[in-house]
């Protein structure tokens, strides 16, 4: 354990800080400001690399800023998960940042779009390394200014609608979040996680304290998607410029599944009614989102969806609670951000060549970009979950654990969401790339600079490949990373003294 202030957990949040100020000053100048935008998220990428390595050894890293102690100070930690999360958040941004620097039509939007993504990624990492809740709650706060600004971005009026959609939703479950944090204040005296961690490991829980934790709960529970609480999300993702939309793809919903995690594993580590609700609700979510994708005939709104459901598997290893669903939920979510951001790029790609999103305007993409028909088609068939891909692994571990649990509804719901997955990918396969073009080769675009947007794809691509093909090294660290989250001893005594591993 390392409990002094630590330079490394605290450049995830300086990192991104410091790029947004850079971006700033250079801001008259495109060129500069899109080549420090990629070094600074190339940089952030090598700083949850090196965390991923410290973590890796069963440190959990720990650091009370200014030398005050937990509960008066601000707390940063970083155990597995999240170093985990970091490192694909970096990575993340590194492609995103590189997609958005392709030929756009709005050379002034690409330069607000680095800013802005930076500041977001901020509030991302803050949420994802902070020991207490009220910092959680700041960081959120970070990020959703970020996230108000970029989905606005070159915003036409179909976009504002979803825009709005967006920040009411979003706006009511802060102010869940926020009321929820104060009752829990209030009643327990403090809002650092391992201290409360420690009341209720010692059954010392003051009363009043449970039903605004569950308020909390709900919050979290919004900003992931979760059924009934999900209609935002597809009524808003589709609508945000391309770059903007695949990292809102990648990330944001996993801050808010982060949060039901680390809150969840922390306050209730043993299966009970917690657990139970949330596995009818990650069953519900996993169905109704898969159900909505096949309504759709736009490609982002099929997408859209398609968080929706693949965030039920997630909530689905929380749920099962025993140590290798929670490796399962941790496989899923380094997997899903990496393959949802990317079907998002390639759909862009895709919309660019055929001069449409909805599937009847598109085709012949096969005959014309064979490359990209197979760069849709590896994410595409990791979210299905077909061997040897990613998605197969991840989804393997929950269906095992859930058959381990006796959970015999909740693994046929979700084999069933994994073969109306694979409907849905056809459907686009078949529309976009196999049938076609209606206009024939007319209706097909000739574009240039695109060049950086195809690079951000493939390399996603390949890293599905690789940790399909490498799935063993990432489910031992996975598996790791569950033993911790199954102990909360092991986070207590990290932040309040005995040792961290």
């Amino acid at each position: 354990m390392t409990s002094s202030p630590h330079l490394l957990l605290v450049a995830p949040l300086l990192l991104p800080l410091g790029t947004l100020v850079a971006c700033l000053l250079t801001r008259a100048s495109h060129r500069a400001c899109a080549a420090l935008s990629l070094l600074g998220a190339i940089g952030l990428m090598l700083v949850g690399l090196m965390l991923v390595v410290h973590a890796g050894r069963g440190e959990i890293l720990v650091s009370q800023m200014g030398g005050w102690a937990a509960p008066y100070g601000i707390t940063l930690v970083v155990d597995r998960l999240s170093a985990a999360m970091v490192a694909i958040t970096g990575v993340i941004a590194t492609a995103t940042v590189l997609y958005a620097q392709a030929r756009d039509s709005d050379p002034a939007r690409g330069r607000d779009f680095h800013l802005l993504t930076h500041g977001l990624l901020v509030g991302v990492c803050g949420a994802f390394i902070t020991g207490d809740v009220f910092n959680l709650y700041v960081w959120f706060e970070v990020l959703l200014v970020g996230s108000f600004a970029l989905i606005a971005l070159g915003g036409d009026k179909r976009r504002m609608a979803g825009t709005v959609v967006y920040v009411i939703l979003n706006l009511i479950a802060t102010l869940l979040f926020l009321l929820a944090a104060g009752l829990v204040y209030g009643s327990a005296g403090t809002l650092n996680m391992a201290e409360l961690a420690a009341l209720f490991a010692s059954g010392s829980v003051p009363p009043g304290v449970q039903a605004p934790l569950v308020l909390m709960l709900l919050a979290f529970s919004i900003k992931a998607a979760l059924f009934p609480v999900f209609g935002w999300l597809p009524a808003s993702y589709h609508v945000a410029w391309t770059p903007v939309s695949a990292l809102f793809a990648g990330l944001l919903t996993k801050v808010g599944v982060y949060a039901l995690i680390r809150l969840v594993t922390l306050l209730w580590p043993d299966a009970g009614l917690v657990h139970d609700v949330l596995l009818w609700v990650a069953c519900a979510t996993m169905l109704i989102g898969v159900l909505g994708a096949a309504a759709q005939t736009e490609v982002r709104r099929i997408l859209s969806f398609h968080i929706v459901s693949q965030v039920g598997y997630m909530v689905l290893g929380l749920a099962l609670a025993t140590p290798l669903a929670l490796a399962g939920a941790v496989f899923y979510l380094i997997h899903h951000i990496v393959v949802k951001a990317n079907l998002f790029f390639i759909g862009g790609i895709a919309a660019r060549m055929t001069g449409s999103e909805r599937l009847p305007a598109m085709g012949g993409l096969y005959a014309r970009a064979p490359w990209l028909a197979l760069m849709f088609a590896i994410p595409a068939l990791s979210l299905a979950g077909i061997p040897p891909l990613s998605g197969f692994w991840a989804k393997f571990v929950l269906v095992r654990a859930g058959l381990e649990t006796g959970a015999w509804i909740a693994v046929g719901v979700a084999l069933l969401t994994g073969i109306f997955t694979l409907l849905s990918m056809s459907k686009i396969w078949n529309e976009a790339f196999l049938k076609a073009h209606p206009q024939g080769a007319d209706g097909h675009r000739k574009i240039t600079g695109q060049a950086p947007a195809w690079w951000a794809a493939a390399g996603l691509a390949a890293i599905t490949v690789a940790i399909g093909l490498g799935a063993g090294p990432v489910m031992d660290f996975a598996t790791a990373a569950a033993d911790q989250l199954a102990t909360p001893r092991h986070y207590i005594d990290a932040v309040l003294g005995g040792g961290g591993r």
